[in-house]
């Protein structure tokens, strides 16, 4: 009889959207097929980190295999392990000083392989770091709180973007959705619905400074007749996600950014942060751009 085998667990990968974490079972960790989209994700300092390890590991390699002869480096110390390592060092940068230099067919030849090694190294890892460079990002700021109030007499729910940047985000469009409570079938399947919120104005030709998000809470809206309390029950989370036309790269850029049901506040506004001089010139004052005030102040 077949012994049982202990089913190894399956390695869990961990997305958040917001606050909330979605664990995958099931999913490798890792794919080879992934290298590269990995390179480009990981942080700089890890990056950095990975090169420096693949450099030194490189040359560490190499000089173990030019030990293995002996003394095929001219002037170098038999045995010497700096010596070998650091005659590594040279010949996979090229330098060529000249006080050690290969004499014998062996390690002509480990010279060849690691010259060619060395340089498809620096270029890929110069490719990998142009590719990092040039990888169009978007900074823009969201308000770090939404606000549900009159709009036109109409209950609204209000937050505010604007571009750190002094160029133009072309062609800007914004999409609004939220995570409503799982929803059970009478077959018994249970289905976490993302429903999408209708903007007053989804599109803005050019997002130079600040826009007003807006979504009118009418008959058909999910957030009608909701209340804070309801709301609160929930544990649901909105959804904001921006792409545009940078005018700089001229490339594509996205980012998303979520609302806790907890970051909405009811029955205030935000606070105004565009003035206008008598000669026409417009300021916006960004230090204000998460402060809400009071319906009834008209500061």
């Amino acid at each position: 009889m077949l012994k049982n085998k202990k089913q190894r667990k399956p390695r869990s990968i961990v997305k958040g959207i917001g606050k909330m974490k979605f664990v995958r079972l099931g999913i490798p960790h890792f794919h080879w097929g992934d290298l590269y989209h990995l390179l480009l994700e990981i942080s700089w300092l890890n990056f950095f980190g990975l090169i420096s390890l693949v450099y030194f590991a490189i040359n560490i390699i190499f000089a173990f295999a030019y030990l293995l002869e002996g003394d095929g480096i001219e002037n170098a110390q038999a045995g010497s392990f700096g010596d070998a390592f650091f005659f590594s060092v040279q010949t996979m940068a090229t330098i060529g000083y000249g006080a050690m230099y290969p004499r014998t067919p062996y390690t002509h030849f480990l010279v060849a392989i690691e010259v060619l090694i060395g340089l498809l190294a620096v270029a890929m890892a110069t490719s990998l770091m142009f590719a990092r460079f040039s990888r169009p990002t978007a900074r823009v700021l969201f308000s770090r709180i939404a606000v549900i109030c009159p709009y036109n007499g109409v209950p609204t729910l209000m937050f505010r973007v604007a571009n750190q940047r002094r160029n133009w985000i072309v062609e800007a469009q914004i999409r609004l959705s939220i995570l409503l409570p799982a929803q059970v079938t009478p077959e018994g399947h249970s289905i976490r619905r993302l429903s999408d919120l209708k903007l007053v104005r989804s599109e803005n030709p050019f997002l130079a400074l600040t826009w007003v998000v807006m979504h009118t809470i009418e008959p058909g809206s999910p957030l009608y007749g909701e209340t804070a309390d309801s709301l609160n029950s929930w544990n649901s989370e909105i959804v904001v996600t921006l792409t545009g036309l940078d005018e700089t790269v001229a490339q594509t850029i996205h980012t998303r950014h979520t609302y806790e049901i907890d970051d909405i506040l009811w029955d205030v506004r935000f606070a105004d942060v565009l003035s206008i001089t008598p000669e026409g010139d417009r300021y916006i004052d960004y230090s204000h751009f998460h402060d809400v005030v009071p319906l009834d102040n008209n500061i």
